[in-house]
């Protein structure tokens, strides 16, 4: 299992809709996945397809979680249906997990995560100081510039 590693900020695609409300599992395509960033401090993302097989056993670990973490937006991409989605993130390989706190992908691993490491991944995500992560991402942008 992977753990919390180093911070990316992306820019992602406007959207005109959007979903502010917690529930289980939200579809996120390329229409809304703006917006759903935008409203909820934490997403986590499945990268999956209906012919993957370790996505479909995947799946009810996912939807568990959901259940468990109703403070939490869980969000799946088709990655067939929302390759421009996929691709955005360089996804080349499913399930692929993604946590996105404050817009800032802070993990994200390929393949099928067993219940107690999703929930022990959701914690160090709870856990980080968040100050912290914009301040090591303002530094390291700062020092691209210099470069």
């Amino acid at each position: 299992m992977g753990v919390v590693f180093g911070y990316y900020s992306f820019s992602v695609i406007s959207v005109a809709n959007g979903l502010g409300d917690c529930m289980a599992v939200v579809e996120l395509t390329k229409a809304n996945f703006e917006n759903v960033l935008t409203k909820n401090e934490m997403v986590i993302i499945d990268f999956w397809a209906a012919w993957c097989g370790p996505c479909r056993s995947f799946a009810p670990v996912f939807d568990a979680a959901s259940e468990n973490h109703q403070d939490i937006v869980f969000g799946k991409v088709n990655a067939e249906d929302e390759q421009e989605l996929a691709g955005t993130f360089g996804i080349r390989s499913i399930p692929y997990v993604m946590v996105m706190r404050e817009k800032i992908v802070v993990f994200a691993q390929a393949g099928a995560l067993p219940a107690e490491g999703l929930d022990s991944i959701i914690n160090q995500v709870r856990a980080l100081d968040m100050a912290q992560v914009h301040r090591e991402i303002a530094e390291q942008q700062a020092q691209q510039q210099q470069q």
